[in-house]
């Protein structure tokens, strides 16, 4: 059963080779539908003279570099005046970024990587790309299920999560007793050829969403349900904004959408219905490591403490440009018209790690077919 909401509420083996593969021939960056490599933006925001300098044990050789998919134009300047550390963001999809992770392999780039990329970040701690062993005093404000999240090496902290995919229709297509109220019905024939969803070897959100699924239901009963849903004609497009794209313009009349996304349309005007599970949404949690051998420690311990701060992820919130998200810690107000009783359920982390390339590969696959 779902609740209706029609109101405005709005790894890194592959899997890798795959995604470069993808990420090279139609990946997307930002929120454009058109491909476009990593961007990088330079600091706009001296550092504040007042801050206080930090009395390290190591010192810094340079400029914080971080790899991030989301909030490129508000961290920057925020981490700046709040700490006095100059950063350099590089932002791309989550196929562009962790491609670009993979390229550089042996000589990375990048101190901090931020991502809603659980699974792939996951698989990087385990395989001796990311510092471990050391714990953010702003750690210690995690939400129970948030800390339950952290990998025994520490190897990443989660900063929120939002929902990878909820259910959203055209209302000019359906009323809400009409519309799909459940996964399962984006296989019924009153919706054959009208839903859409993001491609999991792109957009980064879509993975997790994906392996939910999966992880519920293991491989082979995941095959089978997102078989039926690919022979009731589900479109997939390479990123969520494609699909809200698709959706506004009619070419699908529902779709499994990104939840920022979702609400950006309701907020626009535009017909938008919005259902939340009952029973959870696919989460995709967003979390933040540092790289192995980083030349600027202090400054990276210093970010990722940062983003594990209340006034940090408040800000997100009141001014990002993804602000539709739950908050790791407590003290923090989503979203006022964020669904109150919204639930998120994530994959295991290890599992979908696991399995990543397989599902990947599979999802191309049918693509090809």
């Amino acid at each position: 059963m779902m609740k209706n909401m029609k109101t405005k509420r709005t790894g890194i083996s592959l899997l890798l080779a795959s995604t470069m593969l993808v990420a090279s021939a139609c990946g997307a960056g930002g929120n454009a539908s058109g491909g476009s490599a990593p961007t990088e933006s330079s600091p706009s925001v001296a550092p504040s003279s007042s801050s206080t300098e930090p009395t390290p044990e190591t010192k810094d050789e340079g400029t914080l570099t971080v790899y991030l998919n989301d909030f490129d134009t508000i961290i920057g300047p925020m981490f700046e005046a709040a700490t006095g550390y100059k950063v350099n963001l590089v932002k791309g999809n989550g196929a562009e970024i962790m491609s670009r992770i993979q390229a550089e392999k042996g000589n990375p780039h990048w101190d901090v990587v931020w991502l809603d990329a659980m699974p792939s970040i996951y698989g990087m701690g385990q395989e001796g790309h990311l510092l471990t062993g050391w714990t953010p005093d702003n750690a210690a404000n995690l939400k129970d299920t948030y800390r339950a999240y952290v990998p025994d090496n520490q190897s990443f902290y989660p900063t929120g999560a939002h929902a990878a995919g909820i259910i959203v229709y055209n209302t000019d297509a359906y009323t809400a007793d009409q519309a799909p109220n459940s996964w399962d019905d984006f296989a019924k024939q009153e919706f054959k050829d009208s839903v859409g969803m993001a491609d999991p070897a792109i957009a980064a959100p879509a993975f997790p969403f994906v392996a939910r699924f999966f992880s519920e239901k293991q491989m082979d009963g995941g095959q089978a349900f997102f078989d039926s849903l690919f022979a009731n004609g589900l479109k997939v497009y390479p990123k969520n904004p494609n699909v809200a794209a698709a959706l506004s313009s009619g070419e699908i009349k529902a779709a499994a959408l990104q939840e920022s996304n979702a609400y950006e349309l309701v907020n626009s005007g535009e017909p938008i219905g919005i259902q939340w599970p009952e029973d959870g949404a696919p989460a995709s949690v967003r979390v933040a490591a540092i790289q192995k051998n980083t030349k600027n420690p202090n400054a990276a311990k210093a970010f990722v403490n940062f983003l594990l701060d209340p006034a940090t992820q408040q800000q997100l919130i009141d001014q990002g440009d993804e602000s539709y998200f739950e908050p790791s810690v407590p003290g923090v107000n989503p979203k006022e018209d964020r669904a109150a009783d919204a639930v998120l359920v994530a994959a295991d982390a290890a599992w979908a790690f696991e399995h990543e390339a397989e599902i990947k590969q599979w999802f191309a696959d049918k693509a090809v077919k």
